[in-house]
């Protein structure tokens, strides 16, 4: 382990630890190898552990089994990929799963990443399997000397930051249905069309995982841990308020979203069938023209006007008379 400050894809060494952090209590903290943290143990009473882990790798269940000694079970929640967000208490400890926004590139926001988090008075483990940016964040607070002091105000921190984080997908799912509704409604419906399913989309996929950490975070406000101080918990009911108007944000923009794509639709329709009555009027016109001319156009004997050099000029002028009349009735029918 290097003591970078930053979370990387992979490990040199390819151990579970991406990073580890001792904190001195007054907002910075010292960097600890993986080797040091296999048994850690605090010398003074305001140093805290936090070891952010890579759960796909098989020391990080040997970690959690023979040095935290946590039951099975709470190693399954801790490395599972079953990651819907969910908070219960074992004694002591809190555990948590939390869904964060994916920033990395070329990932849609809306693919969210799950974080599983074990804490007690002093030890924060987080475990991820694809890249956040969370731990990151509040990693380069502590290198700067302005983190957080203690375990709890370290898990309040993540609860936090990953609750504001959120607003970046909503605020950019809002700026796209703000354009959809100032661009001109009968221009490129189809487009419009397809990248409004793509917003509900976004907003489903969101919602699956905001409303139960919404509810993840209220079991915590509910039932906190000792080492979560007043500050703490006041910190974690801000962001359920947060996630909750994020919840009534992403309803609206349901809404509005629902209201464009139904526009657009009516549009489309309306278009489609001034178009079908158009034909439908054309058809009309040229049914008796064209059964007329059909009729007259038989080859059998006693056809009048056969003989005639002015029978086809009194057939025209008979048609062009005949589509007068239609016009005529047409107009009084309002069909024109």
């Amino acid at each position: 382990m290097n003591g970078s400050a930053y979370d990387t894809s992979e490990n040199a060494d390819d151990s579970a630890c991406l990073f580890g952090r001792v904190l001195d209590g007054s907002g910075g903290g010292r960097p600890l190898s993986w080797e040091d943290a296999q048994d850690w143990s605090p010398e003074t009473d305001g140093e805290t552990l936090w070891l952010h882990l890579d759960r796909t790798k098989p020391d990080a269940v040997t970690w959690l089994r023979d040095k935290l000694r946590l039951p099975e079970a709470t190693i399954e929640v801790l490395v599972s990929n079953e990651t819907r967000p969910r908070a219960f208490r074992e004694d002591d400890a809190l555990i948590t799963i939390l869904r964060g926004i994916n920033f990395n590139e070329g990932a849609a926001p809306e693919d969210m990443i799950a974080m599983q988090v074990w804490a007690d008075a002093h030890r924060v483990v987080t475990l991820r399997r694809r890249r956040l940016q969370t731990p990151r964040d509040v990693l380069a607070t502590i290198e700067d000397g302005r983190g957080p002091k203690t375990a709890g105000d370290l898990v309040a921190e993540i609860v936090e930051l990953m609750a504001a984080k959120m607003s970046r997908a909503i605020v950019s799912m809002n700026e796209r249905i703000d354009r959809l509704e100032e661009t001109d409604p009968s221009s490129d419906i189809e487009g419009k069309l397809d990248e409004i399913s793509g917003i509900r989309r976004n907003c489903l996929a969101l919602q699956r995982f905001m409303s139960p950490q919404h509810e993840a975070l209220t079991q915590i406000s509910r039932d906190p841990p000792a080492f979560m101080s007043e500050e703490n918990q006041k910190d974690v009911r801000e962001a359920i308020d947060r996630l909750r108007r994020y919840l009534d944000d992403l309803n609206v923009s349901k809404e509005s979203a629902l209201v464009i794509q139904d526009d657009l639709n009516n549009r489309a329709t309306n278009e489609s069938n001034r178009t079908m009555y158009m034909l439908s009027i054309v058809a009309a016109i040229f049914l008796p023209l064209g059964f007329i001319t059909g009729l007259l156009g038989i080859n059998v004997g006693g056809m009048p006007g056969v003989d005639s050099e002015l029978g086809f000029s009194v057939t025209i002028i008979l048609l062009i008379v005949l589509l007068a009349v239609q016009l005529y009735i047409f107009r009084k029918l309002k069909w024109l």
